[in-house]
């Protein structure tokens, strides 16, 4: 099993009923506005999340259909958890840009999905693939999230 301290709390909820909500919703509230679209994290392991949401009338814009903060706040839940998930210790992160493309309506339940390599993690820029799909697979909004990554300041000892 990993040492990541996020992977493991994953998989220890993952023995309990509804471990998946349960987890879902400790990872929310370290950006409370991520709880706003109810999300689930259905897989995470290094340089993968996916995660899920219902179409639901809190999410939906004036047409009926999920809207756009919401999509994006999927896609930065997910990145988030990925990033957490796949960086090594010795190294932090920061969000700096996000460029998204919405390509078909969202009329449906969003299954969100962030994705990169074990290479993204060196220092400087690294940009992750994120991506919503409706229930039917099809692509409703697509990007990049581009993350800062540093080396840690060294511990001061006392």
């Amino acid at each position: 099993m990993s040492d990541n301290y996020l992977l493991k709390l994953y998989h220890q909820c993952l023995k309990y009923p509804f471990g998946r909500t349960i987890f879902s919703r400790m990872f929310a509230r370290k950006a409370p506005y991520f709880a706003t679209i109810k999300p689930t994290i259905t897989e995470l392991k290094p340089h993968y999340c996916e995660l899920r949401f219902k179409k639901r009338k809190a999410v939906q814009n004036h047409m009926g259909t999920v809207h756009a903060i919401a999509l994006c706040n999927g896609l930065e839940m997910a990145m988030g958890a990925l990033a957490e998930a796949s960086i090594p210790k010795h190294l932090r992160w920061i969000p700096k840009g996000m460029t998204v493309q919405y390509t078909a309506k969202a009329d449906s339940d969003i299954r969100i999905i962030a994705e990169c390599s074990a290479a993204s993690w060196q220092a400087g820029d690294s940009a992750i693939c994120v991506r919503g799909l409706r229930a039917d697979g099809q692509v409703v909004i697509e990007g990049t999230i581009t993350i800062y990554i540093s080396e840690k300041p060294p511990q001061k000892s006392s």
